[in-house]
């Protein structure tokens, strides 16, 4: 990390020990200008994701291909997470997030032309949704440069993930009753605006930095940091804690009009069991964010973690929603693990790595809740909803607690390693004054 940044990063850091909560996250100015800029960027995705839909449902009359429209976005994340992670090590990161932003927002000026034909439209929405990972994985692994790779970073990346699930809650709605006033193509233009704003912002109010590292052919060095990645047990371990949970908890979200047909609740139960989750998931992270110390956020990793799907068990019990959304927001609010275990994730990961692995991780949760939701729809083909969310609570958990159990080992293995480590070194630095036995001994 450059000297200036250390400076910069420094004093925050300590504040934030004292303090505590959010508020010296928005002291350092950088960040204010990233959030800013993730909240456009994200304003600019849902608008579009919606507006395209209609576009298309309009130009063909196909629910399939109207469907098609928004599940592409899912599809290209492991294709760019893998193939083009190496960008974010490999580039100043400022010019990354810069040009990713360009790049999004030509592809929406393209979607809003009136000759752009259905087959250009769905493949400019999948050049977004390649180039996303690696603007996601480029902003993580700067924003451990802006606020440091400690507390900060951890209630830096909380606020980001608070401002996407808060999208999930009003994004949608509010593009909704924007496609009232304004046709599709006239929203897809607000997106290329918003996405020119996020550029402008990342590009004025962050500092040029160096890249970390790269050489050779982009694909081959993305590669090789994927397969380093993926490599490294611990690292591994802690991805797959971070990608499993999620996985498992989507099936909820992905059945809820197929669980309220199920118990004959009114399609407006749907938007409530949709929004219980996320709800919970906010609330979490506000409070775990706010009112635990680093300490107490690192304790809760594995207990929530292992257990953040129990309450799913009620659903065969048919208890009613009376019951159901309290438990759904109870499952959602056992996402504040991840506070603790992004501070353990960027421990682990080496600084020439970390962006090709937060691309990698970015990639990879998109593309496991993308597996989960199809996998829990399959399976309420053949089984109640009810008895299929209760079976993911129960598959998730066992899953869950078996990776709770590997990252304590890979914890106690890399601890290890370290205390040998250190044990050599020492003996070796001491043996300029001892005989030659003892340099025997130490080589051995």
């Amino acid at each position: 990390m450059p000297e200036e940044t250390q400076t910069v990063t420094t004093a925050p850091e300590r504040s934030a020990d004292a303090r505590g909560g959010y508020r010296p996250v928005f002291a350092v100015a950088e960040f204010r200008a990233v959030f800013a800029a993730h909240a456009l960027s994200l304003l600019g995705v849902v608008v579009s994701e919606i507006a395209l839909t209609v576009l298309v449902y309009e130009l063909t009359g196909s629910p399939l291909l109207s469907a098609l429209a928004f599940a592409v976005g899912f599809l290209p994340y492991l294709v760019g997470g893998t193939l083009l992670s190496g960008v974010a090590d490999r580039f100043p990161a400022r010019r990354v997030l810069v040009a990713c932003d360009l790049v999004c927002a030509g592809c929406a000026a393209l979607m809003a032309l009136p000759a752009t034909p259905v087959a250009a439209l769905l493949g400019l929405r999948c050049v977004i949704a390649a180039v996303s990972p690696v603007f996601s994985g480029t902003r993580m692994a700067t924003l451990t440069e802006i606020l440091g790779d400690g507390d900060l970073f951890v209630l830096g990346r909380s606020l980001l993930r608070i401002v996407s699930q808060s999208a999930v809650l009003v994004g949608f709605g509010a593009g909704g009753i924007l496609l009232t006033f304004v046709p599709p193509r006239g929203a897809l233009g607000i997106t290329l605006g918003t996405f020119l704003a996020s550029a402008l912002l990342l590009r004025l109010g962050t500092r040029r930095r160096p890249a970390r590292a790269g050489g050779g052919p982009l694909m081959r060095y993305s590669l090789t940091g994927t397969r380093q990645v993926l490599g490294d047990r611990r690292i591994r371990a802690l991805l797959l804690l971070l990608w499993v949970p999620p996985m498992f908890v989507v099936a909820p979200e992905a059945l809820a009009a197929a669980y309220a047909d199920e118990i004959g609740a009114g399609t407006a139960w749907v938007g409530l069991l949709m929004c219980a989750m996320p709800v919970g998931t906010i609330a979490g992270e506000l409070y775990a964010g706010a009112a635990l110390s680093p300490a107490a956020r690192s304790r809760i990793v594995l207990p929530l973690a292992g257990c953040g799907l129990l309450p799913l068990l009620v659903y065969p019990l048919h208890p009613g929603l009376g019951w159901i959304l309290p438990a759904l927001v109870l499952a959602g609010s056992a996402g504040a693990y991840t506070l603790g275990l992004d501070r353990w994730f960027v421990d682990a990961v080496p600084e020439e790595l970390r962006g090709r692995a937060m691309t990698v991780h970015t990639a990879g949760l998109m593309t496991i809740q993308g597996v989960g939701m199809a996998l829990a729809g399959a399976a309420a083909e053949f089984w109640a909803v009810s008895t299929v969310v209760g079976g993911v609570g129960v598959l998730g958990t066992v899953c869950c607690l078996l990776l709770v159990v590997e990252v304590r080992r890979s914890g106690r293995a890399v601890k290890g390693a370290g205390e040998r480590a250190g044990k050599e070194s020492g003996m070796g630095a001491g043996s300029d004054t001892r005989d030659g036995a003892d340099h025997d001994m130490t080589g051995r």
